[in-house]
């Protein structure tokens, strides 16, 4: 018995590439490459807004570049660690994206979640995202 005879006809679907097209997700892939990620890698957009984004008019030595750099280095050391699972979270410290008066450059500790499943065409995909984001 296939889904359709079970389920009935799909009403609606949100594909990864049209998450990917409309800005839902960040896809990383290039750089999660560099950092020795085997499949596609992409960041929700909130997970980029809170740990990756960046105002280069702020003073602070930053760029999403390394920023991102750190998110994608330290979610591949809690996936090695987390043999098993399909959802690790792990934290990563970040300069907060806002000016916050005397504190303006102290950093913060962020948890972000990454998780494994599978894509469009059923292949491995990783989606780093907030922890209360699925």
């Amino acid at each position: 018995m296939t889904a359709h005879e079970t389920f009935g006809p799909i009403v609606a679907s949100y594909t990864r590439a049209q998450a990917l097209d409309d800005g839902a997700l960040v896809d990383v892939t290039e750089m999660a490459q560099d950092a020795r990620f085997r499949v596609p890698v992409a960041l929700t957009r909130d997970a980029w807004a809170e740990a990756v984004a960046w105002d280069d008019d702020r003073p602070e030595p930053q760029d999403e570049s390394g920023r991102l750099w750190d998110v994608l280095y330290l979610a591949g050391h809690a996936a090695s660690r987390t043999a098993g699972s399909n959802r690790v979270t792990f934290r990563v410290l970040r300069v907060p994206n806002e000016n916050r008066g005397h504190d303006w450059n102290q950093p913060e500790p962020i948890e972000l979640a990454l998780h494994i499943g599978p894509g469009d065409n059923a292949e491995p995909v990783i989606t780093i995202m907030l922890p209360d984001e699925s």
